[in-house]
Order: structure tokens, then sequence, then C-alpha cells
């Protein structure tokens, strides 16, 4: 039953994931120490985080190009997740013990609204499921408090076995779907985006991580392509974005390919307004620009 509220998208997040930036926040659940590093980043992502806690919400629905499935969409179904996440890429910079809490009932509609509308869902619901790191990532530079529930969405891969056009598709639907649901469930809700933009990246990684001399874009033309997409964003040509994003994925081997840009713009009805930039840097070659759809005329920004 519907609730007598609407619910509502409350913002959403381009939220990058670099285990690199767990590992330099040092936080007491990371196992690793630094000495700090792509700072440019975490202020980002700190002032962000400012920001949405001046936001009344009751939960964050991100999707995560780490947690890769196969056969459909799934989503977190249990209502707590507890473990050690080690970012299989890079284990000697994340190991994170996590405990996070799960909004199960909003993450069961927005399963169930997408297979009203034709996509293939499942619910995950295995206790020992491991939770990926792009979750835990995003989720805790955003709210390292932990204070809200979260629901995690996979990224179906299997949309890449037919053309990036398909992919753009099913994302667009599924975002459609999930706002449904969540008008539907009379809860406010931050969506979030987990990933770079280009993502070609070094090979090799520096004797000290956070060696910032080291540090810079993959090459020219990733820049170029990066700048281009965060240029429209702050222009407020979300569907244009979005028109490109096939070549783009292809020059830049973009992480946007899994999906959850396309999703959360497609969710909130293509945003004409201006994207709030909280910063741009690369980690190990990357792309990365933290950023925010703020619908609320009021309390949207001009940041950078």
């Amino acid at each position: 039953m519907a609730s007598e509220q609407k619910g509502q998208i409350v913002a959403g997040c381009l939220a990058p994931h670099p285990p690199h930036l767990v590992y330099a926040d040092n936080p007491s659940q990371n196992e690793a120490y630094s000495e700090g590093g792509w700072e440019t980043l975490r202020w980002g992502y700190q002032r962000l985080a400012r920001k949405l806690k001046n936001i009344d919400y009751d939960a964050i629905v991100i999707f995560t190009p780490h947690w890769q499935t196969y056969i459909g969409t799934h989503f977190l179904g249990l209502p707590q997740f507890k473990s050690k996440s080690v970012d299989p890429v890079f284990p000697n910079l994340f190991r994170y013990n996590y405990d996070l809490t799960v909004d199960v009932k909003l993450s069961e509609a927005m399963h169930d609204e997408a297979a009203a509308q034709g996509i293939i869902t499942k619910m995950m619901r295995n206790p020992d499921f491991r939770v990926d790191y792009g979750t835990i990532t995003s989720c805790h530079l955003l709210n390292p408090e932990w204070d809200k529930p979260i629901v995690t969405i996979s990224s179906n891969r299997n949309t890449h076995y037919y053309s990036p056009e398909v992919m753009v598709e099913q994302a667009t639907a599924l975002g459609r779907a999930c706002a449904k649901a969540i008008e539907e469930s009379g809860k406010r809700v931050v969506l979030v985006a987990s990933h770079s933009l280009s993502h070609r990246h070094f090979v090799e990684e520096s004797p000290l991580p956070e060696d910032m001399s080291r540090e810079h874009i993959y090459n020219h033309s990733q820049y170029v392509w990066d700048m281009k997409i965060i240029e429209m964003m702050r222009e407020g040509k979300s569907r244009e974005v979005i028109d490109i994003m096939p070549e783009f994925t292809e020059q830049t081997i973009a992480e946007t390919e899994g999906g959850g840009l396309i999703w959360m713009l497609g969710a909130m009805g293509f945003p004409e307004y201006s994207a709030e930039i909280y910063g741009y840097q690369s980690v190990i070659g990357t792309g990365n620009v933290v950023a925010c759809w703020d619908p609320n005329d009021e309390t949207r920004e001009y940041v950078l």
C-alpha cells in the first residue's frame, strides 16, 4: 500500500570509490594506516557530507559497479550485514570492518517495482554475502557515522553483451522504477552513483601509495573528456551527458559503463539544473569527481 505522503529523492550524489580515499582517511574501521593523500577529493567529500547532514532524509540508495551480477539486478535483502571487506585489487590499502543497516522494506519495494516493469531482479538474503568496497567507500565518505540505513543495488553487466545503448536504456528504466518505489514509500532518499569518470589507470603502484608527487591523470585525452562531462553537468545538461555516454565510455574506459550515473539521473528525471561540483582529482590515473544534484532551489549552491 502506498504511503499517504509521497516520498522523494532529496539529493543525487556522484561519489567515486577509490579505496585510497578511505585508506587516506584513516578511519578506525580500516586496518591499513596512511600519511594522508588525495586531499582535493577527500575535502570535497567532507563538504558534501556536511551538506547532507543538513538535509532531512531516511535512507541512502547506492548503485555500485563493484557488485557485478549477470542474471538480473540484485538488491540487499537482510536488515544487517557485518563482516570484513578486503579490496581484491588493493588489499594493502583496504581491509574495512563494516557493520551496516539495510532498509529492507525500501529495498523490496524497488525490487518489486522493477520486476513489475519487466526488469529481472533478485534479493540478496545470504548473511555471508560480502558487501563490496564501492558501497563501503562511498557511504563511509558521505556518512562516516553510518547512522542512516542503506540499500545497495548491483550493476547488471549482461546488458553489455548487447551494446552500450542497451545499457543506457536498461539503467534508465531501472532509475524510473526506483523513483516510483521511493515516491510510494513516503521516504526521503539520497541516491548515490558510486563510480569515477575516466577509468584508465596505471598498472604499477607507488612504493608509498599516498606519494602525491606521482599522482596524475593517465593521459591528456582522458582529462579533456572528464572536463567536457563535468562542464555539461555544471550547465544542467543531463540528457546530453547521457547521449554522449557511449562514446565517453569507449574513449576513456569510463566506469560509467556500469550504469550508475544513468540510473541516478534517470530516477531524478534528468535534471536541467546545475550540478554542484565539490572536487576533481586523479587516483592512480583515473578521473574522479564528487558532485551533487540538489532538487531544492533554496539549498542548491554554486560550489566550484
